[in-house]
């Protein structure tokens, strides 16, 4: 078996069979004739010495061998894609990657922003940022899969040099008309009766609430589990429960008229993000200039 007999072409008209379980459709999708097609699938069949397919008298069924072979496939057309553009930003003058990843709350809050100074200082830089949990980032950066990320201050950072990027304060947000909303400031044990509309599993948010819950002798009442900030918002203005959110977080034409932001006095709610990375010396020249600029956000006074 030598697998350096298949072509990227072959394997992009795998991917489009395995989709459509439909030879002339995938032919056509790969702008191939149908018999070239045909051809194409038995040659990789014959070099992987597997059936990829069983041939029915109306399409097609892919076989156990065939998923497994597409799936890997898929990973490679997607390695080669990217790097066909990191190579188009070479030739256009970019002179490096740096990977990024962060999770919601910096994402929502500050790195709009701060990301726009950098690269309009740095142009010839190019930055891919991906969204995550804090937990999931941290084993991103020492796994080498992310160059920097951006994570809260309850998870476990062992093994990663950490700086803190950026420091937020959390609010209880009621909806307006809620007992709760001519309060100024509260506790989180005041609010524990009621039902909560909260991230979904695994969220740092999430355990810092239910941790604190279990710390007042009570258990957290989520009603409602979403996926974004946006999404708690409009439960609770649905009058679907309360929640806790990063008050940078709220869309300010939403407070005061379909929502209030009540301050929390529990200590926990002021929060850290540190920015942090597996080894500082191996950063490249681009991702350690990213990583002291994003580690300077907190000390600068224009922001």
């Amino acid at each position: 078996m030598n697998l350096l007999q298949i072509d990227l072409l072959s394997l992009r008209l795998l991917v489009f069979a395995a989709e459509t379980l439909n030879l002339t459709q995938a032919a056509s999708r790969a702008n191939m004739t149908l018999s070239t097609a045909s051809k194409r699938i038995s040659e990789l069949e014959r070099i992987t010495d597997c059936a990829l397919f069983v041939r029915l008298p109306r399409g097609m069924e892919i076989t156990a061998a065939g998923r497994a072979i597409a799936d890997h496939a898929r990973q490679v057309l997607e390695s080669v894609n990217r790097m066909a553009y990191d190579v188009n930003d070479f030739a256009m003058g970019v002179r490096g990657h740096v990977r990024l990843t962060a999770n919601t709350s910096a994402v929502v809050q500050f790195l709009p922003q701060d990301l726009a100074s950098y690269l309009a200082q740095n142009p010839l830089i190019r930055i891919g940022m991906e969204e995550a949990l804090s937990d999931d980032i941290v084993a991103a950066v020492l796994d080498g899969r992310s160059d920097i990320g951006i994570f809260a201050d309850n998870v476990s950072s062992e093994g990663l040099v950490k700086q803190v990027y950026r420091r937020d304060e959390l609010v209880l947000l009621v909806p307006r008309g809620h007992p709760l909303a001519t309060h100024q400031e509260a506790s989180l044990a005041t609010a524990l009766d009621y039902d909560f509309v909260a991230l979904n599993q695994g969220s740092s948010l999430l355990r810092r609430l239910t941790d604190a819950a279990v710390a007042n002798g009570k258990m957290l009442k989520v009603r409602i589990q979403v996926s974004s900030f946006d999404g708690i918002c409009r439960m609770i203005e649905a009058g679907l429960g309360i929640g806790v959110l990063p008050f940078g977080s709220v869309r300010q034409e939403l407070l005061g008229s379909r929502l209030e932001a009540v301050r929390l006095t529990d200590e926990w709610a002021k929060r850290t993000l540190f920015v942090g990375v597996a080894s500082e010396a191996n950063l490249s020249p681009e991702a350690s200039k990213l990583y002291d600029y994003l580690a300077r956000m907190e000390t600068r006074k224009d922001v």
